[in-house]
Order: C-alpha cells, then sequence, then structure tokens
C-alpha cells in the first residue's frame, strides 16, 4: 500500500496547493474560473485527444470494462433511488446526491491511472472516460430534468448538452484517429501532447481552489451516507463484479478506480444552472474530495 500512497500523495498535495493559493486570493480570483474553463474545454480535450490516438487498444480490453462500469452504476442508480424513498429526500437534494455518486473527477482519475499504471492505465483511463462521460451526462441530465426545480428540459437540449461535451468529443477525435490509422499528424499531434501536458496540473489546482469547506456545515448527514455510496460501496459493488466475470489486471483496476473517485466540480455548476441543491453539492463535492484522499489508496490496496 505504502508505493499506492507514494503515488497520490503528490497528486493531492496539488489538490491542496490549489486550495492554498485560492485562499491566499493569488494569482487572483479572477484567475481560477478561466483556469478552469480552459482546462476543461482546450486543455484536457487535447490530452484525450493525443492518448486515445496514439493508444494500444491490445492492452486492455474495452469491453468488460464497459460492461462492469455500465452495470455497477446502473445497480448504484437503482440503490439511491431506493435510498430517496427510504430516507425522504426533496427531488433537488437527490438530483444533486445521484451526481455525487455516478459522477468521477476525471483530473484525479487520470493522473493516478498515468503515475501508478503508466501508459496502460492512461490507454484504459481513456476509454473508461469515452464511454463514462456521455452516459453519465445523459444519466444526471435526465436526473436533474426529473428530479430538480428548473423544469424539464426537451430531448434536443438534453442530447445538445452531451454532445457539446467537450470530453466527450475528444474522446471522438481521439478514437478517430487511432481507428482509421491516421494517428496523430506531424505538428499537431505535438502540439495536442504539450497542451495535454497542461490539463492535470491545473485541473488539479482548480478542484482544490473550487473546494468549498464552508458548505460542510450546513450540509447534515447526507454527504456522509453519499460518501459510503460512492467511495465504498461502488467499488465494491464493481470489484465483486469483476470478480463473477473473472476480470483481472489493469482492465479491473482502472475501472475500481473510476468508480473510487468524487465527483467532479462541474457537478456543481450542473446544480446551480439545472435545479439542483447546489449548496448541497458544494458540500459533497468538498467532503467527498478530502476522503477520497484516504480512501482513493485503501481502495486501490484492497481491489486492485
Amino acid at each position: 500500500m505504502l508505493d499506492i500512497v507514494l503515488v497520490i500523495i503528490p497528486i493531492f498535495l496539488l489538490i491542496f496547493l490549489g486550495h492554498v493559493l485560492r485562499k491566499k486570493q493569488f494569482p487572483g480570483d479572477g484567475f481560477w474560473e478561466p483556469a478552469e474553463r480552459l482546462t476543461y474545454y482546450v486543455f484536457f480535450p487535447a490530452l484525450l485527444i493525443s492518448t486515445l490516438a496514439q493508444a494500444d487498444f491490445t492492452e486492455v480490453e474495452a469491453a468488460p470494462m464497459i460492461g462492469v462500469l455500465a452495470l455497477s452504476i446502473g445497480l448504484m442508480s437503482l440503490l439511491a433511488l431506493g435510498l430517496k424513498r427510504l430516507l425522504g429526500i426533496d427531488g433537488p437534494s437527490f438530483s444533486s446526491l445521484y451526481q455525487s455518486v455516478i459522477r468521477f473527477n476525471t483530473y484525479i482519475g487520470f493522473s493516478v491511472a498515468a503515475a501508478y499504471y503508466g501508459a496502460p492505465g492512461m490507454t484504459a483511463a481513456a476509454l473508461v472516460v469515452a464511454f463514462l462521460a456521455p452516459l453519465v451526462n445523459i444519466l444526471t441530465v435526465i436526473a436533474l430534468a426529473r428530479y430538480g426545480k428548473a423544469g424539464r428540459p426537451g430531448l434536443l437540449r438534453i442530447a445538445k448538452q452531451v454532445l457539446s461535451n467537450p470530453l466527450i468529443l475528444g474522446c471522438l477525435g481521439g478514437l478517430a484517429l487511432n481507428l482509421t490509422g491516421l494517428g496523430l499528424p506531424p505538428v499537431i499531434g505535438p502540439f495536442l501532447e504539450i497542451m495535454g501536458q497542461a490539463s492535470l496540473p491545473i485541473g488539479l489546482l482548480a478542484v482544490g481552489a473550487s473546494l468549498q469547506l464552508r458548505a460542510l456545515k450546513s450540509a447534515g448527514s447526507l454527504p456522509l451516507a453519499a460518501a459510503g455510496l460512492k467511495l465504498f460501496l461502488l467499488p465494491l459493488v464493481t470489484f465483486g463484479i469483476l470478480q463473477a466475470w473473472g476480470v483481472t489486471g489493469i482492465t479491473a483496476a482502472i475501472p475500481i478506480l473510476f468508480n473510487a473517485l468524487p465527483a467532479a466540480p462541474v457537478s456543481y455548476i450542473m446544480a446551480r444552472h439545472l435545479g439542483g441543491n447546489a449548496e448541497l453539492m458544494a458540500g459533497l463535492i468538498t467532503l467527498h474530495t478530502l476522503l477520497s484522499m484516504a480512501t482513493v489508496p485503501i481502495v486501490l490496496a484492497l481491489l486492485a
């Protein structure tokens, strides 16, 4: 477990540094939101394109990963709905809890996959994002449409939300370059690789800057329940399915990793704009990110 901890500590130190810099108002409050948008819309899609375009898909088995992820998220969705009825959670709060259960922080996931599993981990992580990003966006938009307080968007708006997602577009671009045999073209390829290298450090700093510790005070006990679902139960469910199917190696490790990650800061933006409980969402993201500093190494050591 020590080797996992030593790999993960620098990743969370970057998150901590981002939080400290934001508290110290350095380089200024006006820096962080544009930096996060630049990473989300430009740098990280460049990383996905360059990774998938050059990926050796013989190193990982895509079909078992996709099957396990789909089944585990489906089971957790049913469990979340059951808890809503059991605990009497209101619609907007449920939509935020649901986001925290099925969404994942791609910056942390990619950083851990690259640092601990190397190139095969990056390939597997990119394939996971290629599958999970559309699925998770569809499910969360539907949940917010059904349970949020902003009204129900039509199918056209849901489709636009999914198809305009920069992560999905980056995955599609990288897969197209790989499957057609084109790969990364001269000049453009190195250009994308250089931009991609900026995505993870800036993204992790932005994650730290987005943490809202004050939101924990008014969040109540619901974030702890959601943390148990996301950070412990979902990885256990994923592990059980992998064992039942006989999936091992990197093909098993990366789904466990991604299903053990905290929700991404974009969940707060979606909750705010689509009628979820934004204050609760901020508390969920903050608590789960802090807890994941301990839970991710434990999960990987015991299950991956």
